[in-house]
C-alpha cells in the first residue's frame, strides 16, 4: 500500500514524471526514459511499475487521439502476438525475483535501451534489418518483456519501426496504438497477479492527471521547436544517471 504523504520535492518529481510521459506520447522521443528509474528509486522496482502504468495508459489516450489515423496496422499485427509472449515471460520473472533484483533488471534494461537509442542515432541508413518474421518475433518478445518489467519498451519498438522505414507520423501513430493495446492489457495483470495497482496508486494517478494533460499539450506545441541535438544529449545523460541510482 502506497501512502500519499510525500514531501514537496517528491510531489514535484511525480508531477515532472507525469509531464514527461504526456510529452513522450505525442512525439517527444526518449524523454519518458528518465521517468522509469526515478519512480523505481522513489517506490521500489516492482511497485513503481504499478504506479507508472495508469499514467502511461492515460497518456496513451492523448497519443492515439492525436495520431490514430496514421497507424500502420500491418506492422502491429506482426508484432503484437510476440509482444504478449514477452509480457508472459516477464510476468513469471517478476514473481520469482526480489525487489533488489527487480530494480537491477530495470536498470539493465534502461542502460540497454540507452545503448539502442545511441546506436540508432549514429546509424547512417534506415535499412537496418530485414523485414522477416524472426525480426518481428525477436523485437516483439524483447519489447513485451521490457514493457512488463520496467515500462521501457520504447527504444526496442523504435528500432523495429525504424527498420520498417515508416515516415514520422506513421511512426508515432503506430507506436501510440501498440502501447495503448499493450498497456491496457497489462492493467489486470498488475491488479490481480503482481498486486501493484490498488486504490491508493490509482488515487495518485488521478492527482497527477493534470500534469499528463499539460505534458501532452506542451509536447504537441513544442516538439518542433526543441533543438534535437541538445535535447537528446540531455535525455541520455539524465537517464543514465537516474538508472545508475538503481544500482547504488
Amino acid at each position: 500500500m502506497i501512502h500519499l504523504d510525500f514531501s514537496f520535492a517528491q510531489w514535484l518529481l511525480l508531477a515532472l514524471c507525469a509531464l514527461f510521459i504526456g510529452m513522450s506520447k505525442v512525439g517527444v522521443p526518449g524523454i519518458s526514459m528518465v521517468v522509469v528509474p526515478v519512480l523505481a528509486f522513489i517506490f521500489g522496482g516492482k511497485a513503481s511499475t504499478g504506479v507508472l502504468l495508469p499514467i502511461l495508459m492515460m497518456a496513451d489516450l492523448f497519443g492515439v487521439g492525436y495520431y490514430h489515423r496514421h497507424a500502420e496496422w500491418k506492422f502491429l499485427w506482426k508484432l503484437l502476438p510476440w509482444a504478449f509472449i514477452g509480457v508472459g515471460i516477464a510476468l513469471w520473472v517478476g514473481e520469482v525475483v526480489n525487489d533488489e533484483w527487480f530494480k537491477n533488471i530495470i536498470a539493465i534494461l534502461v542502460f540497454s535501451s540507452i545503448g539502442l537509442m545511441l546506436w540508432k542515432e549514429h546509424r547512417k541508413t534506415n535499412n537496418l534489418f530485414p523485414d522477416t518474421w524472426w525480426f518481428a518475433a525477436l523485437m516483439g518478445i524483447l519489447g513485451g518483456f521490457a514493457t512488463m518489467i520496467g515500462n521501457v519498451a520504447g527504444p526496442v519498438f523504435a528500432i523495429y519501426l525504424l527498420a520498417m522505414r515508416l515516415p514520422k507520423n506513421s511512426f508515432i501513430g503506430t507506436g501510440a496504438w501498440f502501447f495503448l493495446i499493450i498497456n491496457f492489457s497489462k492493467f489486470p495483470l498488475h491488479i490481480f497477479i503482481w498486486k501493484t495497482i490498488n486504490w491508493s496508486t490509482l488515487t495518485l494517478n488521478i492527482i497527477v492527471f493534470p500534469a499528463i494533460a499539460l505534458g501532452a499539450f506542451l509536447g504537441v506545441v513544442l516538439v518542433k521547436r526543441i533543438s534535437d541535438k541538445i535535447y537528446r544529449t540531455a535525455v541520455f545523460v539524465v537517464t543514465a544517471l537516474s538508472a545508475l541510482l538503481l544500482l547504488i
